[in-house]
C-alpha cells in the first residue's frame, strides 16, 4: 500500500505529459480538493501561453482528476483531449 502513496511535494516535482500528443504540459501548480469527501478534484497547471502582462489574467489549465491516467516515478500521464477542445 505504501508504494501507491505520493506526497504533495513529490507530485509537484513530476512533469505532466499528455498521452495523446506527447506534449509536456509543465509541473503541477496547485490542487483542487473536496474537503468534505477528502479527495482531489483536479490538478492546476500553469498557463501554456508565453504572453504575460501586468494587467492580463493568467489562465491556468485545470485537469480533472479523472483525466489522469498514470502516475509514474517521475511523470504524470494525462488524457489531454478535453484540453485541446477548449482552444
Amino acid at each position: 500500500m505504501e508504494d501507491d502513496l505520493f506526497s504533495l511535494v513529490n507530485l509537484r516535482d513530476m512533469e505532466v505529459i499528455d498521452i495523446n500528443t506527447g506534449t509536456k504540459l509543465g509541473f503541477i501548480k496547485d490542487l483542487k480538493i473536496n474537503c468534505d469527501e477528502h479527495r482531489i478534484i483536479s490538478i492546476v497547471l500553469p498557463s501554456q501561453t508565453t504572453k504575460m502582462s501586468l494587467f492580463s489574467k493568467n489562465e491556468d489549465v485545470e485537469v480533472p482528476w479523472e483525466d489522469i491516467k498514470k502516475i509514474g516515478v517521475d511523470v504524470i500521464l494525462i488524457d489531454g483531449k478535453k484540453l485541446s477542445e477548449k482552444d
